[in-house]
């Protein structure tokens, strides 16, 4: 059964004082992720972009969100391979698993040697990429060498390399199959597609999830807060139960750059209460 918002907060208890509860460090917040769900929540930090490192964790804290990807601006992509070990350790030593990093995109064959040793410096399990399509040998080529997983990111409409996921499969279906997804669920839904339908249609090779809800199909004012839009997100959560998903559930929250914190707190605890209610 779907619910509406504002049915799912009367089912649940919950009014907004009570989603936005987690901002205060409550326990809803620190509850891990029950039952049968086998994946864990986390940030993609494009969502803190207009923030530090240390804001950003200091908000994962208060969120109890326990992964992260991040973005160059958090960790940048041109600083030395001692830069890169501080800003990974300052993650890590904080508690949280710094599993990846990125949307980094590669154009040239030395932004893929420069992508791999950056990802090796920080001591990445994965990179959530964008490379050129002449370039996916090469990209193949490092993954088997350095046992690095490249998740590759859909963009949606107006992307010319890859706007959906089925344009990620046809590239990289004969290609390691350390070679996988990032699915943003958004840029998904943009398409006129069934973010849910994907999830399950590429289980074999999701890597990575960039959570989010959009109000419609074009890039200007589509994203908000998780359960305010028209993606079905009981639908997104019931499908990565029922596929056993484990990997990462990164919430890339774009909307509200300067001011974050209560969208996302909102967003986390609205997908939280799913979770219970599922």
């Amino acid at each position: 059964m779907n619910y509406t918002r504002n049915e799912f907060l009367k089912l649940t208890g919950l009014s907004a004082a009570g989603v936005m509860a987690v901002t205060t460090g409550s326990s809803f917040a620190k509850n891990p992720v029950a039952g049968d769900f086998k994946f864990t929540l986390g940030l993609a930090s494009y969502t803190t972009r207009n923030f530090s490192l240390d804001d950003t964790i200091k908000m994962m804290l208060r969120l109890g969100l326990t992964s992260v990807s991040l973005k160059d601006k958090h960790m940048p992509l041109d600083a030395s391979a001692e830069d890169i070990k501080k800003a990974a350790d300052k993650v890590r030593s904080a508690g949280l698993n710094l599993y990846g990093a990125g949307v980094i995109y590669m154009k040239t064959a030395k932004e893929v040697e420069n992508t791999f040793a950056y990802a090796t410096s920080a001591g990445l399990e994965m990179i959530i990429g964008v490379p050129n399509h002449e370039l996916l040998p090469l990209v193949n080529e490092k993954v088997i060498s350095t046992n690095i997983k490249l998740a590759i990111h859909n963009h949606g409409p107006g992307d010319k390399l890859y706007a959906s996921p089925d344009d990620v499969y046809e590239k990289i279906k004969s290609l390691d199959k350390r070679i996988g997804f990032c699915i943003d669920i958004g840029h998904v839904q943009r398409l006129h597609q069934n973010p849910a339908a994907m999830l399950e249609k590429y289980k074999d090779r999701l890597f990575d999830i960039h959570m989010k809800d959009v109000v419609g199909e074009t890039e200007e004012n589509s994203p908000v807060e998780n359960g305010r839009g028209i993606i079905d997100i009981p639908k997104v959560l019931k499908t990565l139960k029922k596929i056993k998903y484990s990997g990462n559930l990164a919430f890339e929250y774009e909307k509200d750059g300067n001011d974050p914190l209560p969208g996302l707190a909102e967003s986390v605890g609205y997908v939280r209460g799913v979770i219970k209610m599922i």
